[in-house]
């Protein structure tokens, strides 16, 4: 079916379809949503090339992949973030343009992007303090929404998060409350803008219990199975070792439960271990009972509605920044239990 033979069977002229169907602010609401509906009915597919010579637009979101030597962009969680925002893109006929960057290079990138017109928007990830590309963005124009937020950063943006300070600080709080004292937390880069907030809610749970948390018993880097080895294997090997520990991954969760078996205990008898799980497509923690008790959120769905934010930005360039902030839920698996009476100090 092509534009025409949809606009005969809604009664509407193409243009009212075409405006329709690529955001026009101009018509309304219930006709825009009957178009929609129509659309999908009869698996209508617009033709890309003709929206773009239409519209100016370039039909594409950019993501840009910095190549540092330490940046949680490595982290396989990408994958399935990209797997989430490209259901959206393809369903409202959108291609995505990845840009590798190169230490250095990403702002040059970003300008290119937008003087070039190759995109139509970007997608902000692993958001630091203070992020400098939230300001570049804004002054050239480019729209954007931001996976996560920028602390320190004043100017009003749109961004998707997940509640990061709230999820540590109730996993830490479900810890002291199993009657863990010793508790050790095995972040990512502190850096970036989730560690910082993870951090924080773990401190704010243990201060509020009158626990002064001992940096001895906290751990920054990015986040692998071998990083979170090396943290666990470290802690344990205290003369005061933790009864517990967060992980701000499953991967990292990986490394510490090796770091367990390989000191002769068990996980979730002698030592509680909460990871942060973002309930990954091919990584699963766990079939019916989950292996680790986690904070969990999906990071593909946390893709599906950056990309509709994003795309609904574009198509209402006036309107207000948006902000999403999702909840993680506690999920309890089989890692923690109540502190061991023998290693309590």
């Amino acid at each position: 079916m092509n534009l025409k033979e949809l606009a005969q069977k809604l009664g509407l002229s193409p243009t009212t379809v075409s405006r329709a169907l690529n955001g026009y602010p101009e018509v309304n609401e219930s006709t825009r949503e009957r178009v929609v509906a129509a659309a999908r009915r009869h698996n209508y597919r617009p033709n890309t090339r003709a929206i773009r010579l239409a519209t100016g637009r370039a039909m594409a979101i950019g993501h840009v992949i910095p190549t540092a030597s330490k940046h949680e962009m490595v982290n396989p969680v990408f994958a399935d973030f990209i797997a989430g925002a490209g259901e959206v893109y393809s369903r409202n006929g959108y291609d995505m343009v990845l840009s590798i960057a190169p230490d250095g290079l990403e702002e040059r990138i970003y300008r290119d992007l937008h003087a070039k017109g190759s995109v139509d928007g970007i997608i902000v990830h692993a958001p630091h303090l203070n992020d400098p590309r939230l300001p570049l963005l804004a002054e050239i124009g480019f729209p954007f929404v931001v996976h996560g937020r920028a602390t320190g950063t004043a100017l009003p943006y749109s961004w998707l998060d997940v509640n990061n300070r709230r999820a540590f600080q109730r996993a830490t709080e479900f810890l002291l409350d199993l009657g863990h004292r010793r508790i050790g937390l095995v972040n990512g880069l502190e850096d970036m803008d989730f560690a910082i907030r993870r951090r924080t809610g773990y401190v704010d749970a243990l201060t509020a219990r009158g626990i002064a948390p001992d940096p001895a018993l906290m751990f920054s880097d990015e986040m692998t199975e071998l990083n979170g080895h090396h943290a666990a294997a470290r802690m344990l090997a205290l003369p005061h070792p933790p009864t517990a520990l967060l992980a701000s991954s499953m991967i990292s969760g990986m490394g510490i439960r090796r770091a367990i078996d390989e000191a002769g205990l068990r996980m979730g008898r002698d030592v509680s271990v909460i990871i942060h799980d973002d309930e990954l497509s091919y990584m699963r923690n766990g079939d019916d009972v989950p292996i680790f008790t986690a904070t969990r959120s999906s990071v593909r769905e946390a893709g599906r509605q950056a990309a509709e934010m994003l795309l609904d930005i574009i198509a209402h360039p006036e309107t207000a920044p948006q902000q999403r902030l999702l909840e993680a839920e506690l999920i309890i698996g089989q890692s923690t239990g109540p502190a061991p009476a023998v290693l309590a100090p």
